[in-house]
């Protein structure tokens, strides 16, 4: 399905060294504010009080947590739980007071707002536990790697496989680091945003790659530029089509969704323009970079099965 076809080829891989370049320094930006500044990680991977309440009419969260960012106490997250009339609120630790404290003191706040809210339950989220998710989540972003790249090495061959993780490493980099640059939350929907990304950004990269493949077989006496061109022109208005779609998705989670998809929204919405980016200008240049050409996804026939012409 195709909104239109485009009939000339548009020269890709002649402004690939300029956007390489950017994308080197943007990557380096990315890395020095993770290392510098690091992430603002949420409760669940701090460690924090979480607590859920209940009213009798549907709750307003905006001023519930109007009311708690008044009071202080770092970062509050209100969302809702089940219905509109349960609420989940979760709290930062607080020096020198216990997690008991710090929900009576949470539950004051919020009667003195409303005397019919009632707490429900109240949990603690230790140090501890929040470790133990941040380093999961770390290896659940290597073995994906890991994964992406060893399928891409059997599809194709170690240069496009080389290029499509390099690409997909760069899109999350880029998402964290935007994160630890202007000090977004990273939760753990964050977390599984950045996870989708990686997916759907491999995923622009094989359906590049494939269509290098096929240009390779028909395009015999093209350059290795022209193919790459070629390919990734014939994908664009599939490209439109797919990622188009998805952004209406997720940019309505974003603007509608309210605070609880908020950054998760966020985090699909960056990586996947990163990923229609990548794909053409990281992965595709990096791969030629890298010396790929016709024999390495084209291979030339056997010698018994040429027929021999008299």
């Amino acid at each position: 399905m195709e909104f239109f076809r485009i009939r000339r080829t548009i020269p890709f891989m002649r402004y690939a060294l300029i956007f390489n370049a950017i994308s080197a320094v943007t990557f380096l930006v990315a890395v020095f504010f993770l290392f510098h500044r690091g992430l603002n990680l949420s409760v669940e991977f701090t460690g924090g009080t979480v607590m859920e309440v209940a009213y009798p009419h549907p709750a307003d969260l905006e001023k519930i947590r109007a009311v708690l960012q008044a009071r202080g106490g770092g970062d509050i997250q209100v969302q809702n739980f089940g219905t509109s009339r349960d609420v989940l609120i979760r709290l930062p630790l607080e020096k020198g007071v216990s997690a008991g404290e710090q929900a009576q003191q949470v539950l004051a706040t919020l009667k003195s707002q409303d005397p019919t809210v009632e707490r429900r339950r109240v949990e603690f989220v230790g140090p501890s536990v929040g470790d133990e998710l941040a380093h999961d989540g770390a290896v659940a972003l290597l073995m994906v790697s890991l994964g992406i790249m060893v399928y891409l090495a059997f599809r194709f061959e170690w240069k496009f496989s080389v290029a499509a993780i390099i690409a997909n490493l760069h899109d999350v980099v880029l998402v964290v680091g935007m994160f630890a640059i202007f000090r977004w939350e990273f939760s753990l929907p964050v977390l599984a945003g950045v996870l989708a990304v990686l997916g759907y950004s491999v995923n622009e990269s094989v359906i590049i790659f494939d269509r290098v493949r096929e240009h390779f077989r028909t395009m015999r006496k093209s350059s290795v530029d022209e193919v790459i061109d070629s390919a990734i022109t014939a994908t664009i208005s599939r490209t439109i089509i797919t990622h188009g779609s998805t952004l209406m998705m997720t940019l309505s989670m974003l603007i509608f969704g309210g605070p609880a998809l908020h950054y998760f929204a966020l985090a699909l919405t960056i990586g996947i323009l990163f990923g229609v980016y990548s794909s053409v200008f990281v992965a595709a240049a990096i791969a030629r970079y890298l010396g790929v050409k016709r024999e390495d996804l084209v291979k030339p026939p056997k010698k018994e099965d040429q027929q021999v012409v008299p």
